[in-house]
């Protein structure tokens, strides 16, 4: 398939539409979510508390997800996940403008919107090499799209949400999160063919069998808990933005917007190289050893006291690594496994990475309030910089196995 032709498949387009949709609210959320709570509350630790209850539905629940999708297939779990978050969102502004909402009922929220993310995050990955096909070219191009597509959101997601809580406040902009998961919900069911699930055997769906494969596969093992951490300690940044803000800026959300879709301008950069000059060019394992310690480099100058600018500019540097690896890095993980395995296998790493991400929050938190941001962004460039190293290093030697072993199998192999 051309790189013209997956312009052309409708289902391919309107899932990239729903992706972008769906992803934007989901954004928007994550700023507007933490900056509602701390303005109501005037706590960090609450805020952090909040996006917590949601890693934590993720992680007690996400499981069971991988069942769900494996029975019945990525796009209806897709359709599902979506058209449950819209309604569940909405009861956060009406409860609140009608004063029915307490910090009980906002965390039971944020637990069963996380619920709902391990089988959605597992069937976007699922769902492309279903719509065309197993070859790592084309999965590779069309995860260069996805990714831009959705890293675009991390530019209009938070500087959108930034400027509207500025106009409208944080409670109106949970309402059009709502919307933007029910329109992506409708536009998956319309228009991208559904495939049928898959068959499975008991083995295949035990929820202990995505935790052996992992173990037992070389780059997998060690990915998935470098990916974990280094996952915790962006959530932790994230977390500390709105902070950061407050304390060196004061109350201008938008400028929290424009740090944190920093990352999305310099994400979806490193996206467009990707597709335009590396995915048909070298190997994704060359790519990942080469570029991935980027992403940490720029983070050690965060701490500093320097101007919005700058700051911007740094994270964008981040993120322009972050889009070269990313879609090499999802196809490699994902054609890695088995087509009947990946339901299981793929909400079981995003359930082990929602048991690490609340270690970082329950941290962060009391943290931002005794000491303020500096030890938190130190101790993120500190983390990125191991986790991503160990991503780097395991992609070297995956790579040197995989040239060695035809050389290993012509030794082997009898002279004609």
């Amino acid at each position: 398939m051309s790189r013209r032709d997956l312009f052309r498949d409708r289902g391919l387009v309107a899932l990239l539409a729903a992706e972008v949709i769906s992803t934007t609210g989901g954004q928007m959320t994550a700023l507007a979510l933490p900056w509602f709570v701390l303005v109501t509350s005037g706590s960090a630790t609450r805020a952090t508390f909040v996006i917590a209850a949601e890693v934590i539905g993720l992680a007690l629940l996400g499981l069971p997800g991988g069942r769900l999708l494996g029975r019945v297939g990525a796009h209806r779990t897709m359709v599902l996940c979506d058209g449950a978050r819209g309604p569940l969102m909405l009861v956060i502004p009406i409860l609140h403008w009608t004063g029915g909402l307490s910090f009980p009922i906002l965390i039971g929220v944020a637990f069963a919107l996380g619920a709902l993310t391990a089988p959605y995050f597992a069937a976007q990955k699922v769902i492309i090499p279903e719509l065309l096909g197993e070859g790592e070219q084309e999965v590779g191009e069309a995860n260069a799209l996805f990714q831009a597509a959705t890293r675009t959101t991390m530019l209009a997601g938070p500087a959108l949400a930034g400027l509207l809580i500025g106009f409208i406040g944080a409670t109106s902009v949970l309402l059009i999160d709502a919307g933007s998961y029910i329109v992506a919900a409708l536009l998956v069911a319309s228009f991208v063919p559904r495939r049928p699930p898959l068959p499975q055997n008991e083995e295949d769906r035990d929820l202990r069998a995505g935790i052996r494969f992992i173990s037992r596969d070389r780059l997998l093992r060690a990915w998935w808990p470098a990916f974990a951490l280094g996952d915790a300690a962006w959530t932790a940044f994230f977390i500390a933005v709105p902070v950061l803000v407050l304390s060196r800026f004061g109350h201008q959300p938008s400028i929290a917007g424009l740090l944190i879709a920093a990352f999305g301008v310099g994400a979806v950069c490193g996206n467009v190289i990707s597709f335009r000059f590396l995915t048909r060019r070298y190997d994704g394992l060359a790519i990942v050893a080469v570029c991935v310690l980027g992403q940490a480099a720029p983070l050690w100058l965060l701490w500093l006291d320097l101007p919005v600018g700058a700051l911007a500019a740094l994270i964008a540097l981040s993120g322009i690594a972050n889009g070269i690896v990313n879609p090499s890095l999802h196809t490699i993980m994902t054609l890695r496994i088995p087509p009947r395995l990946r339901p299981n296998v793929l909400t079981t790493s995003m359930v082990g990475w929602a048991i690490v991400n609340p270690l970082g929050l329950f941290i962060t938190g009391p943290v931002l309030d005794a000491f303020g941001t500096t030890p938190v962004l130190i101790g993120f460039a500190a983390v990125q910089t191991v986790t991503m190293a160990v991503v780097g290093v395991a992609a070297a030697r995956e790579l040197g196995r995989r040239r060695l072993e035809p050389a290993f199998s012509s030794a082997r192999s009898p002279s004609l």
